[in-house]
């Protein structure tokens, strides 16, 4: 490796560092308690050194922002491109959202919870579902609604999709926060919170909600995020189709055209 192949490496390693160290104090101190000075000195360099990188706290917090959330967006897309019922990939999508809480509660902090500067999409994240999880979201609510998984009295998309948001970013909210409740609530097991969280769900929005319980439990039992006892007892009463009986739908993940109407609402970044 040559000189400049090496101090690019160092830089590089150097950004990422800077990085991770803001998101911890972002998200235990939030935005306006915390200083690049503060920055450096947790990282042992000088303040020159991250100005290097960054001309400004609010340039340095843009881009943790933009990393963190172009990466969850990809990975609820990654969940769910081998899924092609759209109910089985509502279930996975918001199994990788618990499951992205409880691994990286500090990120999760900083994009949900923490206070900070309003934070816009641009207008290539707007509407792009590579970028914005809402977007994915939204154009999937779009496909379960024409296919008349949902009761037919629910026919906003966005209020579909942002009453799913709520919902489950309250059951990751609590997990996150909590050690703060430990003292006085005796919280039930983490996996069956999550199940119980997604069964509500699925018993809200749905036609027949009894049906698409199995599919909840087929995707709790294929992926490594939560392992839950895997059926409500209605679920466990319903009988699961035979492997070949299975019929693949026409939703595929979520792409930039797939969606009636992109919402241009703070909504539309999936932050807050």
């Amino acid at each position: 490796m040559g000189i400049q192949e090496r101090r690019e490496r160092e830089r590089q390693e150097l950004r990422v560092k800077i990085l991770n160290t803001a998101r911890e104090l972002f998200a235990k101190r939030g935005y306006e308690a915390v200083t690049m000075r503060e920055i450096a000195r947790r990282i042992e360099y000088s303040p020159t050194a991250l100005y290097g990188h960054f001309v400004d706290k609010e340039t340095l917090f843009r881009e943790l922002c933009r990393q963190d959330f172009s990466e969850f967006a990809q990975s609820l897309l990654r969940e769910v491109s081998n899924v092609h019922d759209p109910v089985e990939q509502l279930c996975h999508a918001g199994i990788m959202y618990l499951s992205f809480a409880e691994h990286y509660p500090e990120h999760y902090r900083l994009m949900f919870l923490a206070e900070h500067p309003d934070l816009p999409p641009t207008e290539a994240e707007r509407n792009d579902p590579t970028q914005n999880a809402y977007v994915f979201l939204r154009a999937l609510v779009v496909v379960l609604i024409d296919s008349g998984a949902l009761r037919p009295e629910l026919e906003d998309v966005d209020l579909v999709a942002q009453t799913i948001w709520a919902v489950v970013h309250g059951a990751a909210a609590l997990d996150v926060n909590r050690k703060q409740t430990d003292d006085w609530l005796d919280m039930r097991p983490r996996a069956e919170r999550f199940r119980a969280t997604l069964e509500l769900v699925l018993r809200g929005l749905m036609r027949k909600p009894e049906e698409q319980l199995v599919k909840m439990a087929r995707a709790l039992g294929t992926l490594d995020g939560v392992v839950a006892n895997r059926t409500s007892e209605a679920t466990r009463q319903s009988p699961a189709a035979p492997r070949g009986a299975r019929r693949a739908s026409s939703a595929k993940p979520a792409t930039k055209d797939s969606a009636r109407k992109p919402t241009r609402s703070r909504a539309a970044r999936a932050r807050r």
